[in-house]
């Protein structure tokens, strides 16, 4: 008889291709919906770019292709507007049934938007653009993110087009970068699609610009970061926020909504400043329990736990990256270097299906069960110890 947690593990691939990612899909311009998937180069499938050299960073679209036919829709934006990206799951919108939509709430982090001018907006060619920050959105000072605000409003985030800058076709990049397994590089996880627009009116102002790839380094502290442990304050990266009043905002900051932001496609505050937010709190380690021993598929760890920590005889304390280090279980060493190469789903559906975990939003039940079901029993008994 196949074990349920092997058959998970040798599932963890496919339980990859259904993990909560997220899609810019939508636009507003003061208010007004520009149609789904109107002017927009979107993916039809949702996954992360996770390497920052690639020209994958520019607008996605390579090892996520277009959605085809790519529109060809250029959205005029006057100079000074307010525009609003709206966010899904997957490309068929809003699903109020999706606990992943329009991102799962795990997934926390940035959001930021860039512009890049160009000679035309529908042009196949996205590398050599220089792109300037408008707008970014980190953590605040009671630590939320800007993913939280997104979920708050439902996939929505709005901002302003700078009034100052010259009239032209341009790119809007709108991203997300996901930390929630950012404490190695690569494990950021970076969402984006770009906007394609002609903005009118207007001024002469030449912002400084960055390149992509190569606003980013894997060494960024806004890319490689814990986000489990306390965090005084959060380094958004890239450069600092453009400014038409001639200064920058700092980029350097915990993020309270640099340049103009609304919560609400239509309504629309003056322009904000990023602040630099200091706080502190203490974290506190668990109880160890010394002598004993935890059984195979035993919790031996974790955020809050106090019980034992040492597994029985052959297994180790495991879990397969620090977004899941809240969680840990007793696992043969065979099976946990299996583990650490598949996603962190497999952690959580195995303790589940060896029924000591209940299960909560962190894993689907129904994929975790799909494991016991479809798998032959011959490679759970090979695996055995």
């Amino acid at each position: 008889m196949l074990s349920k947690f092997t058959s998970f593990v040798v599932l963890a691939a496919v339980a990859a291709s259904v993990s909560a990612h997220t899609i810019f899909q939508e636009m507003y311009v003061n208010g007004v919906d520009q149609g789904h998937i109107t002017g927009i180069r979107v993916p039809d499938y949702d996954g992360p770019i996770t390497d920052v050299t690639s020209n994958d960073l520019i607008c996605n679209g390579g090892i996520n292709p277009y959605h085809q036919p790519i529109s060809t829709v250029v959205i005029p934006v006057p100079a000074g507007s307010q525009v609003t990206a709206e966010w899904h799951h997957t490309l068929a919108g809003a699903d109020p049934s999706d606990p992943a939509d329009p991102i799962d709430p795990s997934h926390k982090g940035p959001l930021i938007a860039y512009l890049a001018e160009v000679g035309n907006a529908t042009q196949t060619t996205v590398t050599g653009l220089q792109w300037f920050k408008i707008y970014e959105d980190g953590m605040d000072s009671d630590q939320s993110w800007g993913v939280d605000r997104l979920i708050a409003n439902k996939g929505k985030v709005s901002f302003s087009i700078p009034s100052c800058i010259a009239a032209g076709q341009y790119l809007l990049r709108v991203e997300i970068i996901a930390l929630h397994a950012a404490s190695s590089y690569p494990g950021a996880q970076f969402y984006m699609e770009c906007a394609q627009l002609q903005i009118t009116g207007g001024g002469s102002t030449s912002p400084a610009t960055v390149s992509f790839p190569g606003a980013y380094s894997g060494t960024d502290p806004g890319i490689t970061i814990d986000i489990y442990q306390t965090l005084s304050s959060y380094t958004v990266p890239g450069p600092s926020v453009f400014s038409c009043s001639g200064s920058s905002e700092p980029a350097s900051s915990t993020s309270s909504h640099a340049a103009s932001s609304s919560t609400a496609a239509g309504s629309s505050t003056a322009a904000g400043s990023t602040t630099i937010v200091s706080f502190t709190s203490t974290a506190t380690s668990p109880t160890q329990s010394s002598g004993a021993t935890v059984a195979q598929y035993g919790q031996c760890g974790g955020l809050t736990y106090s019980g034992p920590t040492s597994c029985a005889s052959p297994y180790t304390c495991t879990f397969s990256n620090d977004y899941y280090s809240w969680f840990r279980i007793c696992l043969w060493g065979t099976v946990v270097t299996m583990v650490k190469n598949f996603v962190p789903l497999p952690i959580i559906c195995a303790s589940w299906l060896a029924g000591v975990y209940r299960m909560d939003q962190h894993a689907p039940a129904d994929m975790c069960s799909l494991a016991s079901r479809v798998i032959n029993g011959r490679l759970a008994k090979a695996l055995r110890p």
